[in-house]
């Protein structure tokens, strides 16, 4: 084996590579809630975006309450199990022929507030639909997929009714209360 000499480094001073920085110093009285607070101002609501994710949730939940009703007919298929589909076909009605094209409308902030409703209103009359296949003694079809039905049903009643809060189309009434000085 070949052995090389050691290298030498020389030694370099830091202050030589980088050089002082004399900072201002750091006052620590300063607390963060003294600091002026900004205004508060309302958010610009843009409907077109509103229109397009209302309309995205209202018929997507169209789709999936039908498809349930469907996969759970076709698990035993029979007249009194047809039961099943009424339903999601009541709710499919209203979400796809009226809800969907009212949130869908961005140049009527009024249909959207009325769309985002009726679809609030279909995912509590399917949510109740689901409980009652739940509860009752015997189902053709497996519960689960039922029980699965009534946590999409949950998730749609929140997610319309927080359109209709976050959106401004429903306000909850406020108090003023008293400052402190």
């Amino acid at each position: 084996p070949i052995q090389l000499p050691p290298i030498k480094v020389p030694e370099i001073e830091p202050s030589v590579i980088i050089p002082p920085i004399q900072l201002p110093p750091i006052n620590p009285i300063i607390d963060p809630s003294d600091l002026p607070a900004p205004p508060l101002s309302l958010p610009e609501i843009d409907y077109a975006v509103i229109a397009l994710v209302a309309g995205q949730e209202t018929y997507g939940f169209a789709i999936v309450a039908l498809g349930e009703a469907i996969w759970s007919f076709s698990q035993a298929p029979s007249l009194s199990h047809a039961k099943v589909l009424v339903p999601a076909i009541i709710a499919g009605i209203l979400l796809v022929g009226v809800s969907g094209p009212m949130v869908t409308n961005a140049a009527d902030p009024a249909s959207i507030r009325l769309g985002l409703e009726i679809a609030t209103g279909c995912s509590v009359f399917l949510g109740a639909s689901y409980v009652a296949r739940l509860v009752s003694p015997f189902s053709p079809s497996a519960k689960e997929i039922a029980f699965l039905g009534l946590l999409v049903s949950i998730a749609g009643f929140f997610s319309f009714s927080q359109n209709l809060f976050v959106d401004g189309f429903v306000s909850l009434p406020t108090v003023n209360l008293p400052t402190v000085n």
